[in-house]
């Protein structure tokens, strides 16, 4: 989400304010309810790394700091160079990257096939290509950055499961043949972006009712208060 566009839609979206109540409402219905996956990694020692990317990152990376066993959720660029790994070129959609979410999680808490889960059911809408909800370009498409062969067995398995199972009305388009690509954290003001500007609304309409789909479809997973990225760095992770 471009920051000009950010402030555009706060003025437009003032009169909408309130009709809150009615805009959580359209926007849980988005969430949709599927099945785990059938392969997925055993608990093993130790943390893991998930990089996914769903669209703007602010909503995703706050899903995931209110995810059980997620020890940091950063916002950052994926899939393209160095040298353009900033706001300002990504956002242009022609450098490869796209905005996404590096997620360390302790797999004794949560799995991998758990943070697909809730990457495809309440993250983001993964039938969308090069586009999520009011923001376009190849930069918000959706992909799963596998970080090694397990990951990437376990990504593409599932999404072929979820299509056989007809579980979108559209054929899934996410993308899962980048492995390992190199991640690059997005500049600071950026990360906990949800949390710090919760009456932003852009957050208020496209975000917050992702973290709202996450406590009402996945309960045990759910934990209120996030992991924000300047606590997590305090411990290491």
């Amino acid at each position: 989400m471009r920051l000009s566009n950010a402030l555009g839609l706060s003025i437009l979206l003032l009169p909408v304010l309130a009709l809150l109540p009615l805009i959580t409402a359209r926007s849980e219905s988005i969430a949709v309810r599927i099945d785990p996956p059938a392969l997925d990694e055993p608990a093993s020692e130790g943390l893991e790394t998930a990089v996914l990317a769903g669209g703007c990152f602010w909503g995703v990376q706050a899903v995931y700091q209110h995810t059980k066993g997620v020890r940091n959720a950063v916002s950052g660029y994926a899939g393209g160079d160095a040298k353009d790994a900033n706001y300002q070129a990504v956002s242009y959609g022609r450098t490869g990257h796209a905005e996404a979410v590096r997620v360390t999680f302790d797999p004794r808490v949560t799995s991998y096939g758990k943070i697909l889960q809730i990457f495809f059911s309440v993250a983001h809408d993964p039938t969308q290509l090069n586009r999520q909800g009011p923001d376009s370009g190849p930069q918000y498409r959706t992909e799963i950055f596998p970080q090694n062969d397990e990951q990437a067995k376990i990504a593409k398995a599932y999404i072929a499961q979820l299509d056989a199972a007809k579980a979108f009305p559209k054929p899934i388009v996410t993308k899962t043949a980048t492995m390992k690509a190199a991640f690059y954290p997005a500049e600071a003001y950026h990360q906990d972006y949800a949390t710090l500007h919760p009456n932003n609304p852009y957050i208020v309409f496209n975000d917050a009712p992702k973290v709202e789909n996450l406590k009402r479809m996945f309960p045990d997973a759910f934990r209120d208060k996030p992991v924000l990225v300047a606590d997590a760095a305090k411990s290491g992770h």
